[in-house]
């Protein structure tokens, strides 16, 4: 029998658009402003076409086409992608890849007035969910994430992607300096009442070479405590829970298995994936060995890379025991867990079973798992399992 999560040889497919109208104090993507580039971006866009079908030559190359699963649109801001551009690459990824059903085509979109205007379009074009980045609904922390949208811009273009697309998710942000789980949890409660399947909260987490990162070590940033950090994880899972989310993976919560992204759940299970667009990663059965590629980061690197057939800057092949490490890390974020046997290279017997033991692990079907109370502390227990 055919296990359903096994993604066997199916492939999904990133696209990273690495534009931004604004590079957010928190953010470490490979992003760049968007202003005066319009000759690049247009280079940018047959840059992707042209890797995309050298990156299908490649998997298909010892059998039969690989069977699409999803495509996801991330960035940087691909909302500021032209719809043109979006339907071009949509249609080549169809022509590369056969689909036997219908399947997730995802786009990340900033809420902004402008933007909006766009989502009819970009839905004409072929993406079928979006994923909001609102990350708050409060005036004072829109300005404070440094966000270029107001809550009422939120808000107007929540309608319009309600209208457009059957697929919608929203991205918050907690752990704010100053956040209370009271304040916490009216935001939340906003966002359920807005009628969104799928919440993605995340805790803000601050990355030294960002604008938050300088803050942090001059003094002038405080974020929560652990323990307030602790009790508006709580918060999230309590209100989510009471409003029918489960929270199938550590900061994503769906209201029902049909809601659940069906692209990152690909990723979490082991599935491949192309990686196209500067800096984008992958990971790919080349010569039945894992490989992990990273694209250039610069925009002129990776489209030189790619008139070179070099698009990579890194591709290393995946020895068993760094494939079923990373099998580990991305699969003990989810309910669903990781089947014992793609971790046979690790030899986890004696380090799972006190975690077993202590509540954090369970092993049950052929499957090791994180508990809701090993979830949150999900770190600490992987550093044991990996000692």
């Amino acid at each position: 029998m055919t296990d359903p999560l096994d993604p066997g040889r199916a492939v999904g497919v990133y696209v990273h658009w690495p534009y931004c109208s604004r590079i957010c104090p928190y953010c470490d993507f490979n992003v760049v402003r968007d202003r005066g580039r319009e000759e690049e971006q247009a280079r940018l866009v047959e840059s992707i076409l042209e890797d995309l079908s050298a990156q299908a030559r490649l998997l298909n190359a010892d059998g039969p086409p690989r069977e699409l699963a999803s495509i996801f649109f991330g960035g940087g801001t691909p909302s500021l992608l032209p719809p043109r551009a979006v339907a071009a690459i949509i249609e080549r990824i169809h022509d590369l890849f056969p689909a036997s059903s219908p399947f997730e085509i995802t786009l990340e979109a900033n809420p902004t007035d402008a933007e909006a205007g766009r989502f009819a379009a970009l839905a004409s074009a072929g993406i079928n969910r979006l994923s909001l980045g609102v990350q708050s609904l409060d005036d004072d922390a829109l300005r404070f994430l440094g966000r270029d949208h107001s809550a009422g811009e939120a808000r107007r273009a929540i309608a319009l992607a309600a209208a457009a697309f059957d697929r919608l998710s929203i991205d918050l942000i907690y752990a704010r300096p100053d956040q209370s789980t009271a304040d916490w949890e009216q935001e939340l409660r906003t966002a359920v009442d807005l009628g969104f399947e799928h919440i993605s909260p995340y805790q803000l987490t601050i990355e030294p070479e960002t604008a938050f990162g300088r803050a942090f070590r001059r003094g002038s940033l405080v974020p929560p405590d652990e323990d307030l950090a602790a009790d508006l994880y709580e918060t999230t899972q309590t209100v989510l829970g009471a409003a029918g989310f489960e929270a199938y993976e550590v900061s994503n919560h769906a209201r029902s298995l049909a809601a659940r992204s069906s692209h990152n759940l690909h990723i979490w299970r082991g599935g491949d994936y192309l990686g196209v667009g500067p800096g984008a990663h992958g990971r790919l059965t080349i010569e039945s060995a894992r490989t992990a590629t990273v694209a250039h980061r610069r925009i002129n690197a990776y489209i030189e890379g790619v008139a070179e057939r070099s698009p990579w800057s890194e591709h290393e092949r995946l020895d068993a025991r760094e494939a079923a490490e990373e099998r580990l890390l991305l699969g003990l974020r989810t309910t669903e867990g990781v089947r014992t046997a793609d971790l046979a290279a690790l030899d986890l017997s004696e380090r799972a079973v006190p975690l077993i033991e202590e509540g954090f692990l369970t092993d049950a079907g052929g499957r090791i798992g994180a508990t809701p109370a090993g979830r949150p502390l999900l770190d600490a227990v992987l550093k044991r399992l990996l000692a």
